[in-house]
């Protein structure tokens, strides 16, 4: 706000010069000076001197009204802005798949609301070819999730790797594979599910699409709900296929992990980071980067090859 218009404020409130040039660190000729300024510039007297200091006039009297909403105004846009300025350089928009979101990121979302009222957060929830396309879209500033094979050479991102996941297979309590190890074909040979599958608009984000893909095709029941899949193997012989990643969590989810021999070679994915070059430097999200990798330390991944 105008600061003559702060200083007569000053005076307003506190009723004296002397008393208002002190409040202002300003000395009281310099703070007379300008409301003698302010009242030339307006064509009126503002203040009748009395033997207590100073009071204001009828035409005072106006503009402490007016300015005392102006003030109100101000500081109103000034949140505002700060709002605004919290919304662009501290959100948090993140794609990510089931297992990063219940390992730790929902954790640290949390952490971060408390440290960040203001600061509004988006989590996106699918796999890596959806969380692409959001990305691309800018509907997110960066993903976790496996790396997509054959990747359109046009595609401007970067792909920071974490480590190895390794597929699991789960199964609900008393199933036939559980108690002894099983060969992947023994496990194959019972329908499956699996949430996030590809869908087919998204192909159009690789160079060569005959590629096996990680959600692999064939199974019984697919979802864009982890929940809904979770719901189906548990009522059925289906067998849940996700990374091993949440083994714990399927266990307390009333979910079992079906044993593979030790020969059996399980399909592993490269976990990372997907982020846009021309993002790869802001300092926000190079501070997301920094948490996720961090937190990644925690999941005990096979170090990428």
């Amino acid at each position: 706000m105008d600061k003559a218009l702060e200083q007569f404020l000053a005076v307003t409130e506190t009723g004296s010069l002397v008393a208002a040039a002190e409040q202002l660190l300003i000395s009281q000729p310099a703070l007379s000076y300008s409301m003698k300024k302010l009242e030339k510039s307006l064509g009126v007297k503002l203040f009748e001197r009395t033997s207590r200091g100073v009071r204001l006039t009828v035409y005072g009297e106006t503009l402490h009204e007016k300015v005392l909403l102006m003030r109100r105004l101000y500081t109103n846009a000034l949140d505002t802005i700060e709002r605004q300025r919290a919304e662009l350089e501290q959100g948090i928009s993140i794609g990510t798949g089931y297992s990063t979101w219940i390992l730790f990121l929902k954790d640290y979302v949390g952490d971060y609301f408390r440290t960040h009222p203001n600061a509004p957060i988006n989590v996106s929830i699918g796999n890596a070819m959806r969380c692409m396309d959001q990305l691309l879209a800018g509907d997110i500033s960066l993903f976790i999730g496996h790396r997509i094979p054959n990747l359109a050479g046009d595609i401007e991102a970067e792909f920071i790797p974490l480590g190895m996941a390794t597929d699991g297979y789960f199964v609900r309590h008393g199933h036939p594979l559980l108690g002894a190890p099983r060969q992947v074909s023994e496990i194959f040979a019972w329908p499956t599910s699996m949430a996030f599958p590809s869908e087919t608009r998204q192909r159009r984000l690789q160079a060569n699409t005959s590629e096996p893909q990680p959600d692999r095709s064939g199974h019984v029941f697919t979802s864009n709900s982890l929940e809904a899949c979770m719901a189906f193997v548990a009522s059925t012989d289906a067998v849940l296929i996700h990374s091993n990643l949440l083994a714990h969590f399927f266990d307390t989810q009333g979910l079992e992990q079906v044993v593979t021999g030790p020969d059996e070679l399980l399909p592993s994915w490269l976990l990372g980071i997907y982020v846009l070059r021309e993002r790869r430097t802001d300092p926000h999200v190079v501070n997301i980067i920094r948490m996720i990798r961090e937190n990644a330390k925690t999941l005990d991944l096979t170090p990428p090859v």
